[in-house]
């Protein structure tokens, strides 16, 4: 009896020790963002390192993730790999998003250059002509890499440019700050934390600020590759459907067997099959078409690409033809992202007037870290102002069939469309010639020609027309 007590007492030990190490190997599991393949899924195991199986030194491998400390509304603090929006940004590369609160260069711009016809029709037939304010609403866009502190104040979210720059944006409009981050501390493992304006918790967060990444011993592999498109290929960093950036992120869509979802660092490539479908092609060597979801058809958002010669291209899924992934580290690190500049020029008028000093484009952008945003054929272009040497605005009336010139610094040149930042929209230019406090307005229509110096120091790099 005694010898069947000892036994029992011997296999509660043991099944408690099993218990502990099944517990401490999840727990490893959620500090490194990789959880366990489904059954349902054909996925082979993670790579230890990359998906060719390389180690990156620690340095290299973990500089490109976001890093910092947040401050909560009680008083604590959280240090560690950051990511926005339960799933989205994670890079020093990827975009901070929101809606300035207003803007203070119309103030320069006269009264009578605010106002665009809004005539009142019936039936096809205009009854009165009228006029209405030109929208001055500006969104606000930057790289993490460009930020240097985010807070919430009430009804606004202040954010901090490490050039010293700070934008008051508004809290009820569509903000990244309001999609919550989920920190990877070092003292209290994976911490989930809010910043919603309507959640009054104490833990809701008052403030992050953003530093250097150190070495993070355990993280996930990035996504890279080359997407090819109508318009060419381009290679850098990739982040699918806007939101799947790093290899422990699923692809989720639907076979003829059911729902499936394939983690990306088993995947060697995928292709738009149909405007509803595509073919993935796993690492060895299966082949899986999806279909039923934004992930694998109708409904997805597009492709980024952050290819050093642009800076971040959002694919379509209509202009979407093909992704090959291919091993890389995790990117820029925080240091590699230089204080923003202001925007020093010329802008030369159809009149052949020509204008120098220090430029505002669009009532909106002003320094070298501001992008220029506009599409060409289902491709859309976020240029930093840094990399830009020329932009030549479409002719007068040439409708939507003309095409801008932007040269950039290191010598390439796209045909873009007349749209976003290059379209009818645009507020024109301020320049403020040297030692002037007050700007001369352009009209946009007046614009022939904006000739920009070249900064110092930008990310992506200036000079050199390798991809990747």
């Amino acid at each position: 009896m005694k010898k069947i007590s000892r036994i029992v007492v011997a296999l509660a030990w043991l099944t408690a020790v099993l218990v502990v190490l099944v517990l401490v190997a999840r727990h490893r599991l959620l500090e490194q963002d990789v959880e366990p393949a489904a059954a349902a899924s054909p996925a082979i195991g993670p790579s230890a390192s990359n998906a060719a199986g390389e180690a990156h030194p620690a340095g290299e491998a973990d500089q490109g993730f976001l890093y910092g400390r947040i401050t909560t509304e009680d008083g604590a603090t959280y240090e560690g790999r950051l990511r926005f929006g339960g799933g989205e940004e994670a890079f020093w590369g990827d975009f901070f998003d929101g809606v300035k609160d207003d803007n203070p260069w119309a103030a320069h711009v006269p009264p009578e250059r605010l106002t665009e016809p809004d005539p009142l029709e019936v039936f096809g037939v205009v009854i009165a002509r009228r006029e209405r304010q030109v929208d001055l609403g500006r969104p606000f866009r930057a790289r993490f890499g460009d930020l240097a502190r985010i807070e919430g104040r009430g009804g606004e979210v202040r954010v901090t440019l490490k050039s010293g720059t700070v934008f008051d944006l508004d809290r009820f409009d569509a903000s990244d700050f309001d999609d919550g981050v989920r920190v990877w501390d070092r003292r209290r493992g994976v911490v989930d934390l809010d910043s919603g304006v309507e959640d009054l918790r104490s833990d809701r967060i008052r403030t992050i600020e953003l530093l250097p990444t150190p070495a993070l011993g355990a993280a996930p592999d990035r996504l890279h590759g080359t997407v090819r498109t109508r318009q060419g290929e381009l290679t850098g960093f990739v982040q699918w459907d806007r939101e799947e950036c790093v290899g422990t992120d699923e692809l989720d869509g639907r076979t003829a067997d059911g729902e499936l979802g394939v983690r990306f660092d088993t995947i060697r490539s995928i292709a738009r099959r149909s405007p509803e479908s595509s073919l993935v092609t796993l690492r060895d060597g299966r082949e899986i078409v999806l279909s039923g979801t934004s992930d694998a058809g109708r409904g997805h958002r597009g492709v980024y690409v952050d290819d050093r010669r642009y800076g971040r291209v959002l694919v379509s899924w209509d202009a979407f033809e093909r992704v090959d992934f291919t091993p890389a580290a995790s990117g820029p690190a925080y240091g590699d992202f230089p204080p923003g500049r202001p925007l020093t020029g010329s802008v030369t008028t159809r009149a052949g007037r020509r204008h120098a000093g220090r430029l505002v484009y669009d009532l909106d952008e002003r320094e070298t870290t501001d992008t220029l945003d506009a599409p060409s054929g289902g491709v859309g272009y976020t240029l930093p102002f840094g990399l830009i040497a020329s932009i030549v605005p479409p002719g007068p009336g040439g409708g939507v069939t003309r095409r801008a010139r932007v040269t950039l610094h290191d010598g390439g040149e796209l045909q873009l469309e007349p749209a976003g930042d290059l379209g009818e929209g645009n507020g024109g230019l301020l320049v403020f010639a040297d030692g002037s406090e007050e700007p001369e307005h352009l009209p946009w229509t007046d614009v022939a020609r904006i000739d920009l110096d070249r900064p110092p120091a930008m990310y992506p790099p200036l000079g050199g027309r390798q991809p990747g």
